[in-house]
């Protein structure tokens, strides 16, 4: 598909959203139960849709914050819920209709004083801070529909462990709020909102000072304040403004902070490849106004709407593609955290780039592929068995120095402040770093191609096994391997991967979309690369 006229250019008013409008619908507009795209339905980032369509409403969040409160219940989890908003337009009255469910059935709840925005790393740090250091266990609630448009709206639970919640646990909560929803609504407890915001078990409280007073414990910031590095930072009007701000000020860095005040039509922002704006900060599309200003830093970053994704500019190469980067940050990290275990393994989902395998190698490191979605990394982050997780659409975590969880759900700002932390120990920014790797291990092609599909069609795609594949060889090289199980866990892939000496493809339906991604990957040639698509596509039309 070719780009949209406006991709890449400054969001013309035409495009952007009548926030009166989309929170005028959100309290009137009613899901049709006979309708699935108007039913709770958890992706692998939680729920999302928008209150023009029906998909994200008032009573969309009462129904699933009351099955929260359940679920609750049925784990026997009784500590804080804190919760998380972003800067959607649908996050703050999400977030009210949500408090007064919780403050009804009695849940203690921490939110950011002053109803500020709170990243979703920040309430994973929090959760995983509590559960260690008290008896009773500690979850959260952010809501935000990530990198999403503007009109759109999210609700994710993060149980315990932390990390995005597991499939066990959104499929009883997407059944247990659907059912509420049918009944009309109840069974839920509900209480006005200003007898919410008065009640002993809803209280402000401060996430900024914990999560960025303990950053120094998983990045190095004083080799990055005292090298002086000019570093650009924006915000993308996102759930960390304020973040971004007390770091400067807290380690005293060189550092401009940009698009760092509410605009929830996010009118600064580029348009993205399909002419939509879009928060997506690995988009050179969407970053394109950052791209152009790569040469005023020595380093600069942007995050996504809810800070969990990241997106590097360096003056070598611009925006860095997130494969290119992740390849960057497991090597630097293997070599530059002395206090970590030798046994450590690396953390990547099946449709991350090869490069990461042939880094590990190099390095003796063991790579264990999951599926798609950052809550494979939950547990093995916990324990210590690996440093990293990372997926391909630009998210990340990792260890602290000392080799103990950080936070288990993607954390794009220790991401984008180890990008620095390179540049301020090595001399050389992370794009310089990359070419290092493509000098020893080859320089891949790596591509994503989204195509429409339904219901149905999704369904058939997550259902595929092996024998579903006839052909024998993949651009031109003996297939080697079909996967329709992640090797590093056993678990479905939800789709299949088909891999060959030196290219592969992936195919799976999304999980928030109708659509369906080809993931393919090249170390030989563009033609090469082309070549395994245009296979791809060849095999998808013989299923459907």
């Amino acid at each position: 598909m070719s780009p949209h006229p406006y991709a890449g250019q400054l969001a013309p008013k035409s495009v952007l959203i009548n926030i009166s409008e989309l929170i005028s619908a959100y309290y009137t507009r009613s899901p049709d139960m006979q309708n699935h795209a108007q039913r709770i339905s958890f992706g692998t980032s939680g729920h999302r849709g928008s209150s023009l369509h029906a998909s994200f409403n008032e009573r969309h969040i009462l129904a699933v914050t009351q099955a929260v409160c359940d679920y609750r219940k049925k784990a026997k989890i009784t500590g804080l819920l804190f919760m998380g908003i972003d800067t959607h337009a649908l996050s703050y009255p999400a977030q009210l209709t949500a408090l007064e469910v919780l403050a009804a059935n009695g849940v203690e709840v921490r939110i950011a004083k002053d109803f500020g925005y709170t990243p979703t790393p920040v309430i994973s740090h929090a959760i995983l801070t509590h559960n260690k250091e008290g008896k009773r266990k500690c979850d959260g609630i952010i809501i935000t529909p990530s990198h999403n448009p503007p009109s759109d709206g999210g609700f994710k639970y993060n149980p315990s462990h932390g990390g995005p919640a597991d499939t066990d646990v959104t499929d009883w909560i997407e059944a247990r709020a659907n059912a509420l929803l049918e009944e009309g609504l109840d069974k839920v407890l509900r209480i006005p909102i200003d007898e919410a915001l008065r009640a002993e078990n809803i209280v402000q409280y401060d996430f900024i000072s914990p999560y960025v007073d303990d950053l120094a414990t998983v990045i190095d910031m004083q080799a990055i304040a005292s090298s002086e590095i000019h570093i650009g930072a924006d915000a993308m009007g996102g759930s960390g403004m304020a973040y971004y701000r007390a770091i400067k000020e807290r380690y005293g860095l060189n550092m401009e902070v940009f698009n760092d005040t509410l605009d929830s039509t996010f009118s600064f922002m580029h348009c993205d490849k399909d002419g939509k704006i879009r928060m997506d900060c690995s988009s050179t599309y969407a970053m394109a106004g950052l791209v152009a200003r790569k040469d005023d830093y020595d380093i600069s970053f942007g995050n996504d709407t809810d800070f969990d994704r990241h997106g590097i500019v360096t003056k070598s190469v611009g925006l860095m593609n997130p494969n290119h980067y992740l390849s960057v940050a497991i090597n630097y990290l293997a070599q530059n955290r002395p206090q970590w275990k030798e046994s450590l393994d690396i953390g990547k989902t099946l449709v991350s780039s090869s490069m990461i395998d042939r880094v590990a190698k190099a390095l003796g490191k063991k790579v264990v592929e999951v599926p798609v979605g950052f809550k494979w990394f939950a547990e093995g982050l916990i324990e210590g068995s690996i440093f990293f997780g990372g997926e391909e659409s630009a998210g990340a975590s990792f260890l602290r120095k000392d080799g103990t969880v950080w936070s288990t759900d993607k954390d794009g700002i220790i991401m984008t402040l180890l990008a620095a932390e390179i540049l301020a120990t090595t001399g050389r920014d992370p794009g310089e770093h990359y070419q290092d790797l493509t000098a020893s291990f080859g320089a891949p092609l790596y591509a994503r191609i989204d195509a429409p599909a339904n219901a149905q069609q999704c369904a058939r795609l997550k259902r595929l096994s092996a024998e579903d594949i006839t052909a024998t060889m993949l651009g031109g090289e003996p297939i080697e391997t079909i996967l329709t199980n992640a090797p590093g866990n056993g678990a479905a892939i939800g789709g299949l991967k088909v891999v060959a000496k030196n290219g592969w493809f992936a195919l799976r339906p999304s999980g928030t979309e109708p659509i369906y991604k080809i993931y393919a990957e090249s170390f030989i040639s563009q033609t090469h690369l082309e070549q395994i698509q245009n296979e791809a596509r060849t095999i998808v039309s013989t299923l459907f």
